[in-house]
This record gives C-alpha cells, sequence and structure tokens, in this order.
C-alpha cells in the first residue's frame, strides 16, 4: 500500500499507458499506427532538440513532420534517417552557417522512431509486443533486482543503476521475450534476438540519461505525470528497436 501512495502518479500513469498500446496494437491497423507512432516521434523530437540545445528547433520541426509524411508511403522508412544526413551533409557544405548540432535530432530519436515503424510494417504487431515485452521486463528486472540486492555502481551517467540490477534485468527480460519470439522464430534465435534487445535497451536508456545530464535537468519534458517526457519512456526502445530489426533481418 505505501508503494502505491508514494508512487500513485507514476503509476496511474503507466497503467494508462500499457491500456492504450494494448488497445492500439489489437486493433492493429497501419493508419493508426502511423499516426500515434508520428505523434510519439514528434513530441520525442522537439524533446530532443531542447536536450541538445538546437537553436532553430521549431523550423526543424517541419522537416521531422515531412520526414513523417514520407515514412507513411514509403516502403523503407528506415532508411528515411540516412537520406536526412546526406541532404544536411550537402546543406552543411553549402551553406556554412549551418551546425551539425542542429542534425543530431534528425538522428535521435528520428532513427529509433523509423526502425521502429518499419519493424511493425515488416514483421507485424507481434514484434512489436516482443520489443515491448523486452523492454518493459528489462526496467521492471532492473528495479526489482536492483532494489533488493544492487550494491555495485553500473556506470557514473546513472547513479541509481547498480550492475546487479542491470544483469538481473537483461536475465528477466531475456526469459521474458523468448516466450514471445519463439512464436514465429527458432528458440535460439529468439533467446538471442531478446538478450541483445534487453542489453541494448539499458544503454538507450543511459544515452538519455547522459543527454538530461548535459542539458542540466531532471526529465526531458513533464507531458507524462509522475514519468516525466516522452523520451523518458521510450528511451530503451529508441536504441532496442534498431538493434532488433537489424538481428530479425540479419537472423531470420
Amino acid at each position: 500500500m505505501d508503494v502505491f501512495t508514494n508512487h500513485k502518479e507514476r503509476i496511474v500513469t503507466g497503467l494508462a499507458l500499457v491500456a492504450v498500446v494494448l488497445l492500439i496494437g489489437f486493433i492493429d491497423n497501419f493508419f493508426l499506427m502511423w499516426l500515434v507512432f508520428g505523434a510519439v516521434y514528434l513530441l520525442a523530437f522537439n524533446e530532443a532538440a531542447k536536450l541538445f540545445q538546437v537553436q532553430n528547433h521549431n523550423t526543424l520541426y517541419f522537416f521531422a513532420v515531412f520526414i513523417w509524411l514520407v515514412a507513411g508511403i514509403y516502403p523503407y522508412g528506415d532508411d528515411l534517417f540516412v537520406l536526412a544526413g546526406v541532404v544536411y551533409a550537402s546543406a552543411v557544405a553549402y551553406n556554412k552557417e549551418l551546425q551539425w548540432k542542429d542534425f543530431l535530432p534528425f538522428v535521435y530519436p528520428t532513427a529509433g522512431m523509423l526502425f521502429f515503424f518499419t519493424m511493425y510494417q515488416e514483421y507485424g504487431v507481434v514484434s512489436l509486443l516482443w520489443l515491448l515485452v523486452v523492454v518493459a521486463m528489462t526496467d521492471v528486472g532492473a528495479y526489482a533486482v536492483g532494489k533488493s540486492i544492487g550494491k555495485t555502481p553500473f556506470c557514473e551517467t546513472s547513479p541509481n543503476k547498480t550492475m546487479e540490477g542491470v544483469i538481473g534485468g537483461i536475465a528477466v527480460a531475456t526469459l521474458s521475450g523468448m516466450f514471445i519470439g519463439i512464436t514465429f522464430v527458432d528458440f535460439w534465435i529468439s533467446f538471442v534476438i531478446s538478450f541483445v534487445v534487453a542489453a541494448s535497451s539499458i544503454f538507450g536508456d543511459l544515452f538519455e540519461s547522459s543527454l538530461k545530464r548535459g542539458a542540466g535537468v531532471k526529465d526531458s519534458g513533464n507531458l507524462l505525470p509522475g514519468h516525466g517526457g516522452i523520451l523518458d519512456r521510450i528511451d530503451g526502445y529508441l536504441f532496442a528497436a534498431i538493434v532488433m530489426l537489424v538481428l530479425l533481418r540479419g537472423l531470420v
């Protein structure tokens, strides 16, 4: 009861998010997925631009909208951030006043969201469920094990993380993810993908922590009560989605 009282806002928001995600997954409609992913992406892009301390992020926001519009009709959405890099490199070569820092939001979170959406297009909603379970259980396992037996600091970027918690989170996520993965891949492939994706989500979380530390903020935003911003909730997924799509293409 004390746990619920102390974290009531966070728990209520978390349950609401889970309900929305399950509903969207159950409907399993391409346009709805594109619309929801797009909304998440644009909100995350805005938060990332602020963390990267990009000055003209309002202008760049229109380019982010354009990228997502194209992703809705172009079959290889994960290629779009590469094309964006070529375009921006050309612009930098032409206009010396442009800064490479301004391109960073087109790498993070753009790449992760494009890979996320492309994975849905190529492997269906079950692949998203697999990814969601792995990343969520990495967080849950790391928190539970870290709180109970965690003693050894994992790294300076995130002082609250412990080595025991990280190992426990990856172990719990690997076992949990395997039950989803074996529905459409072999046992050992399911094991390898679940393990590597769980590990990558840890570093996705660390990367966002390093951005927040550099920007001098606690959260990426305040949109989600008890959770912070959109990036605070999807940070692990942004790394994990890229790794998972690459592994699915290479191993399946």
